[in-house]
C-alpha cells in the first residue's frame, strides 16, 4: 500500500426514499466534479417533515479523496 494524502469535501445528499439513496446521490453527485473518491462518511442527518409525515431526507456527507500524485507518477 502507497502512503497517500486525502482532502475532504463537505455535501449534502437528499432523498424523497431514503438515508442510503440520499447518501449515494451525494456521493455520485461529487463524482462528477471530483476523481478518485475514496470513502465518505456521515456528519448529520435531517429531512423535511409535511402534514406529520417524513418528505425527504437530508444528508451531510465528507468525502474524502486521493490528491493527484505531482510527480505524474502512479
Amino acid at each position: 500500500m502507497s502512503d497517500h494524502v486525502y482532502k475532504k469535501v463537505e455535501v449534502v445528499g437528499s432523498s424523497k426514499e431514503s438515508l442510503e439513496i440520499a447518501i449515494s446521490n451525494a456521493v455520485e453527485r461529487a463524482s462528477q466534479s471530483l476523481h478518485n473518491l475514496r470513502w465518505f462518511e456521515v456528519q448529520e442527518i435531517r429531512g423535511h417533515i409535511v402534514e406529520g409525515k417524513v418528505d425527504h431526507w437530508q444528508v451531510g456527507v465528507k468525502i474524502g479523496f486521493t490528491l493527484d500524485d505531482s510527480t505524474g507518477a502512479s
